[in-house]
This record gives C-alpha cells, sequence and structure tokens, in this order.
C-alpha cells in the first residue's frame, strides 16, 4: 500500500566522514568528526550520517559510540551488508541503517546496492536490524527492478543515488543528465507507491540539490563532501545554513 504523500519540512541529514578522513590522513584525534555533527545539530541538521567502511579509511568504531553519545539527532549508520557490520549495528542500534555496496579500491561509493542480485540473502540480513528497531535503508541506483525488490526484502526506506546526476551536470552533459533526473524522479515515485520511504543523497552541491529536493516524493537529504570542503572557506554553519535555504527555497 502506497503511503501518503506528506508536505512536511524535507530533512537534511548531514554526513560527518571527511572530518575524520582529514583526522586520519595525519593520526592523531583532530580534526574530531563528533565535534562536527555536534556544531551540524546546533545548525539545524536533522540528522547525523557516518559510513563505518571495512578498511576504516574514515570513521572509526569508536567514532560510532562516541556520536550517539554526544548528539540528540538520529544517527544514519552507512556499512556494507556484511556479518561484522550487522554486529556493530546490533550492538548499537542507531535510529537507521543505510546499506551501500562496498569495495576497497573505490575512492567512494560507486554506484547502487544489487539488491535484484542478492535478494534472498538481503531478506535475511536485513530482518535482525530491523526486528532490533533500525530503520533499514538501501542505496540504490535510479532503477526500478531494484527499487521493487528493496520492497520485496522487507526495507523501510531507500535512497536514490544521485552521483550520476551530479557528475553529468558537472561535465555539462545536459542532455544526460536532465535524462538521469527523470530516471531519479519516476523511481522516487515508484517507491513512494511501494510504500518506501525515499531519501536522496551523493554528490549533491548548491548547483545540484535543488531539483532533487524540488520532489515531493523525497524527505531526507543526506550531504558530506561538497558540505564539508565548502566549510573550509565559509565555516560549517555557514555552509549547512545556505544548503538548507536552498533546499527550502526548492521545495517551495
Amino acid at each position: 500500500m502506497a503511503i501518503e504523500r506528506r508536505d512536511e519540512r524535507l530533512r537534511l541529514g548531514i554526513n560527518i566522514d571527511h572530518v575524520a578522513t582529514l583526522r586520519n590522513a595525519r593520526g592523531g584525534d583532530m580534526p574530531d568528526p563528533v565535534r562536527a555533527a555536534v556544531m551540524a545539530q546546533e545548525a539545524g541538521a536533522d540528522g547525523i550520517t557516518a559510513h563505518l567502511r571495512e578498511d576504516r579509511r574514515h570513521i572509526r568504531d569508536e567514532d560510532i559510540a562516541r556520536l550517539m553519545a554526544a548528539i540528540e539527532l538520529p544517527l544514519n549508520f552507512e556499512m556494507a551488508a556484511t556479518e561484522e557490520m550487522q554486529r556493530i549495528a546490533l550492538m548499537h542500534r542507531p535510529h537507521a541503517v543505510c546499506i551501500v555496496p562496498e569495495r576497497r579500491e573505490e575512492r567512494t561509493t560507486e554506484g547502487g546496492l544489487d539488491v535484484l542480485g542478492d535478494e534472498a540473502r538481503l531478506r535475511d540480513y536485513i530482518a535482525p536490524l530491523a526486528q532490533a528497531g533500525c530503520r533499514v535503508s538501501l542505496f540504490v541506483a535510479a532503477d526500478d527492478a531494484q527499487i521493487e525488490a528493496a520492497a520485496r526484502v522487507g526495507a523501510a526506506v531507500v535512497e536514490l543515488h544521485t552521483g550520476a546526476f551530479c557528475d553529468l551536470h558537472a561535465e555539462g552533459q545536459h542532455d544526460a543528465r536532465d535524462a538521469e533526473l527523470r530516471k531519479l524522479y519516476t523511481s522516487a515515485v515508484l517507491a513512494h507507491q511501494l510504500g518506501l520511504e525515499v531519501h536522496a543523497g551523493h554528490g549533491l552541491t548548491y548547483d545540484t540539490v535543488g531539483p532533487i529536493a524540488a520532489m515531493p516524493e523525497v524527505v531526507e537529504l543526506n550531504i558530506g563532501h561538497f558540505l564539508m570542503g565548502e566549510a573550509l572557506f565559509v565555516g560549517l554553519r555557514t555552509a549547512i545554513a545556505e544548503m538548507r535555504r536552498q533546499m527550502d527555497a526548492a521545495r517551495e
């Protein structure tokens, strides 16, 4: 059954991974990603996202416990669908768990999760997380078959991968960009009709957030790398406030 479309404020989740990337480049404890999360909370963020990768290239295990103790916002815990990550998620029981594809050699998450090709395993993998009270999200490309599979395996949320749209915009490939935007919109509508909550994220900037934020089916955006880079020049609070302003303007 489809859920009712709501006109509530579009939520903004802030990914603080790359504060940890900068910390880990030199070792030690600074800059502290938990401090960035607290600052994002004070700046009006609606949630915090952190990806504990298998190689621990940015967020560390202890960061998850510290985040949950320090912030009042919901934590969106991004992870690969491995036994280790399932154990960690069940230990901490964050508000949300977002399952993403992960390869050691990639610089950042490339493409969406192949839910259709791993449907039986993911159904069993998701069940204990949902039973523990975590809202399970699957990070997927704008593909009808993957979204339908996400509904079948018991996910509560799909997060649409906006990376291709953002890359095509940056490359000036406007026809291909617009085609990808149409796919994202169609996927958002389908997911909504299937009863899935719709989130979106990856690569979003001030230049690309508007068309995604304008989709009424999308209720949350998760943005990190761009905002952390922008914060080097204007400060994190100012960067978040401008993103919030552009999201709200697009929504209106």
